[in-house]
């Protein structure tokens, strides 16, 4: 017998003082079961980044055909597709011949570096990518704050993410390794 997807739910205030988005959402999540808390709480943190009423999160466990997150615009068209983690650079590639933008943001400790280094001289020259790594110590921290329901607050300023839950506030770094060429 299969393992079923365990399913949370997160309201999420979102205050974006680049974007100018200040919203609220009510999200699902279902966490596929080989997926741990930090990669789910990453992929709520890209919700969280890039947050707008077509953003949805995809059915990537099993499926490199769908992203962990995606917009599409009213014709069907892929305006942005984002994965978390450090996806095969033939995935980014095909990613990115398909979306108008593509973001990946990259987590996993010491593993980040030694993806980079690998993907780095195949990734650069594609025009509408961003990569972005996750601090360690503040992805494991945003995984204390996983909850079958949850309510957190997260406010995002240069460059800074600061995700409350409770009484608990996680600060996360964004790092950007690479930005479209546009």
């Amino acid at each position: 017998m299969a393992l079923k997807a365990t399913i949370f739910r997160a309201d999420l205030s979102i205050s974006d003082m680049a974007r100018n988005y200040y919203h609220d959402h009510s999200v699902t999540i279902a966490r596929h079961p080989s997926e741990n808390d930090e990669r789910m709480m990453v992929r709520l943190l890209a919700f969280a980044l890039h947050a707008g009423d077509a953003l949805v999160f995809g059915d990537k466990i099993g499926n490199e055909d769908e992203p962990d997150l995606w917009s599409k615009d009213p014709t069907g068209a892929i305006d942005l597709w984002i994965d978390v983690g450090q996806p095969e650079e033939k995935q980014v590639r095909k990613a990115c011949g398909k979306a108008r933008q593509v973001a990946v943001y990259a987590y996993s400790g010491h593993a980040v570096p030694v993806w980079w280094s690998q993907a780095r001289s195949g990734l650069e020259r594609l025009r509408n990518l961003t990569v972005v790594s996750l601090p360690p110590e503040a992805v494991t921290e945003l995984a204390t704050l996983a909850q079958r329901t949850m309510a957190l607050q997260c406010t995002i300023q240069d460059g800074q993410v600061w995700v409350t839950g409770g009484s608990r506030t996680v600060q996360i770094e964004l790092r950007t390794l690479m930005r479209p060429a546009w």
